[in-house]
């Protein structure tokens, strides 16, 4: 998912930026390898064979996208200290910082248009990347337990994202969304619902839903990802139901972004946005 995924208005579908004859089929048996996932984040490093702490590198680099984050008392913090550079200064539209891990990438040689979640028109890779497939399911009941720290000008998300080896293979499902703008006290707009993009076989379905919990304590979105249908769950109750669903393996994206260009014109400090999260399941 790209930044310009977030808030409406959604296009129905954009334009594909290669064709299906240009991208090499990935097959299912290969991405969908690791069935189960129970990441708890013990010890002190992040398992790269599960996650990598960089944000869709082919459009920029490693260097460049690498995520502020520890691994501490079994816990992954994501931040954006106040030091922390722009993601794409050059190409994305307004100022953006951020941190986050991802358990799948795929692009093409540098100079392709060929990479995952493109956020503009005529995008190339701008630093190679190897094929990576840490965990990328297909279908199964998938959570993540977390808390955050927004403000205004920031937001959290924890969203899945189609494995791009096919450019209509490209939908999202997103488990949860939350701009600090829409967190009033004890009441939350969660964004729950399916991103269509160039997948002909979805329809556009997302749209925030207010509810009485506070994001700064730790709380466990969910969905339930089947054959036609996607439930999404809040601790445990159901928020969302939908009759439609992606019908091919997709990655995890969970990070935290800060948008500078709305800070308030009198804010003298930098605020930290932060995400915690203390743990992530996969079940088929």
């Amino acid at each position: 998912m790209t930044v310009t995924t977030f808030g409406p208005p959604w296009p129905d579908c954009l334009p594909p930026l290669w064709t299906s004859r240009e991208l090499p089929l990935v097959h299912s048996d290969v991405v969908s390898a690791r069935r189960e996932l129970d990441e708890r984040f013990t010890g002190d490093a992040l398992d790269t064979e599960v996650w990598m702490p960089y944000y869709l590198p082919h459009w920029s680099s490693r260097s460049q996208s690498a995520a502020t984050y520890q691994i501490r008392a079994e816990e992954l913090h994501l931040s954006i200290p106040s030091e922390q550079g722009l993601w794409c200064a050059d190409t994305h539209d307004g100022p953006l910082r951020v941190s986050c891990i991802q358990s799948g990438s795929y692009s093409g040689q540098l100079g392709s248009p060929m990479g995952q979640q493109p956020f503009r028109d005529g995008l190339e890779v701008r630093e190679e990347q190897p094929t990576f497939w840490g965990y990328t399911p297909l279908y199964g009941r998938i959570e993540v337990r977390m808390r955050a720290v927004v403000t205004a000008r920031s937001m959290f998300a924890f969203w899945m994202s189609g494995i791009e080896d096919q450019p209509d293979r490209s939908g999202e499902i997103c488990v949860v969304e939350v701009f600090g703008s829409g967190v009033h006290g004890g009441t939350a707009e969660i964004g729950m619902g399916v991103h269509r993009f160039r997948d002909p076989t979805l329809v556009e379905e997302f749209s925030p839903v207010p509810l009485d919990l506070d994001v700064a304590r730790f709380h466990t979105y969910a969905v339930d990802w089947r054959p036609g249908s996607t439930v999404f769950a809040v601790d445990g109750q159901v928020v969302r139901r939908l009759q439609q669903s992606p019908t091919y393996p997709m990655q995890l994206m969970i990070g935290v972004f800060d948008f500078p260009a709305k800070a308030s014109a009198d804010q003298v400090d930098v605020p930290v946005p932060e995400l915690v999260v203390s743990h992530v399941r996969g079940v088929a």
